[in-house]
């Protein structure tokens, strides 16, 4: 394992950073990205985890408790029903404007990220001829699904047949997660609604804990993963199997691995390259590396 080691004379950490990124890159070839919490931290999204390693205090809602009972819905949709505004604002920041900036080193992107920040840059990215492949993992907040029929609708329609359920009902954010959830002081009196083509059980189109993530979609990262020279690994703890087994494919496989996260993670002991660094500074500075000045990420 190369973790980083010494500093070169008159290069700060940051650069030596980019350095040893840029080089593991060159040497390998064009890798597959797998993504996580900690990338969308720089665009006010919490992560699970912070610096230090350690778990942030949450109780997430399971699949099998938000099927169980109507009073499990009421409580899930009044969290997320304010903590999606938080998700709605958020915008791009400049580790996904650089992810998309440099989709000619990617053979795609695995995103454990409901956020769909990393779709948004990759469109504007595409207006200029770049654009990688993004595969949300664990499904994307701004979809709704029933779970009698099956219709998808947008989140934003949600929102406003939801506001228009619950006129007067207020509640004080506790705190915000990053899958929309948040924690509230006081979830009584919401009102839920229903498929409006079946009046069936809407959930948000995301992979809730205790759920599968669909076969077709892992198996779909497996190929990426499979068809890489390598795994780059950006913002993940590696905490859950869901992403880890990426991780562990890329191992067996005898692929090149490089993590930047900052705070350990579960793959260290795997990684060829390993960085503790802010991801919006590394990744622009391997955009510069690579473009030059001119292609400099805001």
């Amino acid at each position: 394992m190369a973790f980083r080691t010494g500093r070169l004379t008159g290069v700060s950490g940051l650069e030596h950073d980019v350095e040893q990124l840029v080089a593991w890159l060159d040497r390998t070839g064009p890798v597959a990205v797998l993504s996580g919490a900690g990338l969308s931290t720089e665009s006010g999204i919490p992560d699970y985890r912070g610096p230090t390693g350690a778990a942030r205090p949450a109780t997430p809602m399971t699949y099998q408790v938000f099927t169980g009972s109507l009073q499990a819905q009421q409580r899930y949709w009044a969290r997320s029903h304010l903590g999606w505004r938080t998700i709605a604002r958020a915008r791009p920041n400049a580790g996904h404007r650089s992810v998309a900036a440099l989709a000619e080193r990617w053979t795609g992107v695995v995103t454990q990220n409901v956020d769909g920040l990393h779709g948004a840059a990759a469109i504007g990215a595409a207006a200029t001829g770049a654009a990688a492949d993004v595969v949300e993992l664990h499904g994307n907040l701004d979809r709704v699904v029933c779970l009698r029929c099956g219709e998808l609708s947008s989140r934003e329609a949600l929102d406003q047949r939801l506001r228009e359920a619950n006129p007067h009902w207020s509640a004080r954010v506790l705190a915000v997660r990053p899958d929309g959830d948040v924690e509230l002081d006081d979830a009584a009196g919401f009102h839920v609604v229903t498929c409006a083509v079946c009046a069936g059980t809407l959930k948000p189109d995301v992979v809730f804990f205790g759920e599968n993530v669909p076969a077709e979609r892992v198996a779909r990262c497996f190929a990426l993963v499979e068809g890489s020279a390598g795994l780059l690994v950006l913002g993940s703890s590696l905490t859950v199997m869901s992403g880890y087994r990426f991780v562990l494919r890329a191992a067996r496989l005898g692929l090149a691995l490089a993590i930047v996260n900052q705070g350990p993670t579960r793959g260290d002991d795997k990684a060829d390259l390993r960085l503790d660094a802010p991801l919006g500074a590394v990744l622009t500075g391997v955009v510069r590396a690579t473009y030059g000045a001119a292609h400099a990420i805001p």
